[in-house]
Order: C-alpha cells, then structure tokens, then sequence
C-alpha cells in the first residue's frame, strides 16, 4: 500500500481517495497525480477483491472505481460495498472506456462517470465536484 505524501499533510483530516485499477500504470498515475495536485491522499488497490480487504482498515472519503476489472467488476465492486450500512454514503467516480455499454446500469446507481481515455483536469475536477456535494 502506497502510503504516499502523509508526512507533509495532516493525517487527521486529510480525505482519502481509494482507487480501484488492475492497470498498474495507469493506478500508479492516478495516485501520483491525486498527491500532487490535491491535498488528498490516494491508495490503490488492483482488484476488487484487494479494495474489499482495504476496506476493513482504510476509510476512505471517495471511491475511484474502474469498471473492467479481474474477477469482480466495478459496478459489481460498488453494489458489494453498498451493502455495508457505513459505506453507502460514499461518492462513486466509474471510470471506464465502457461507460456507453453501461450507462443504463451507471444511472439506476446514481453513480457519477468519466470516461477513458480522460484529461487529467476533467478527472481532478470530478473529484472536486464529489468531494464538495452535501
């Protein structure tokens, strides 16, 4: 687990974004840029089953949630962790080439989206955007 920047932010009320990505560079980008950019901490896990595990010691503030994951899926991931009464406030970004394919199954979830290949801009404004929703 990538523990990132913490000793230049204050562990106590920074948010924390998890990420959920099987592509290890693109997860690593991700993370990178979220530290860099934002006064977020990011951690990554590379599957869906990984992020279940993660789940028990990191709380995080926003979930970034790639679709085409092994084993498990993101909206699949998602539906598992809303199942726990303290997690299902948490804010969703799917992040996916497919989100055309599954935009029926991304709206009866109320999830936000961005699309692959995305702007690092556009991906740090989403996040934004979550984060500043009641």
């Amino acid at each position: 687990m990538d523990i990132g920047n913490s000793s230049q932010k204050d562990p106590t009320n920074v948010k924390t974004v998890l990420i959920v990505e099987d592509d290890e560079a693109i997860g690593d980008l991700l993370v990178q840029a979220i530290e860099q950019e934002t006064s977020y901490h990011a951690v990554l896990a590379s599957d869906g089953f990984q992020a279940l595990k993660m789940l028990r010691t990191v709380k995080p503030d926003l979930i970034l949630l790639d679709y085409s994951l092994p084993g498990m899926n993101g909206l699949e991931l998602y539906d598992t962790i809303h199942t726990v009464k303290a997690l299902k406030h948490l804010p969703v970004l799917i992040v996916s080439a497919e989100t055309a394919r599954i935009q029926k199954e991304i709206k009866a979830r109320q999830l936000s989206q961005l699309q692959k290949p995305f702007d690092l801009a556009n991906l740090l404004q989403a996040i934004e955007r979550l984060f500043s929703q009641p």
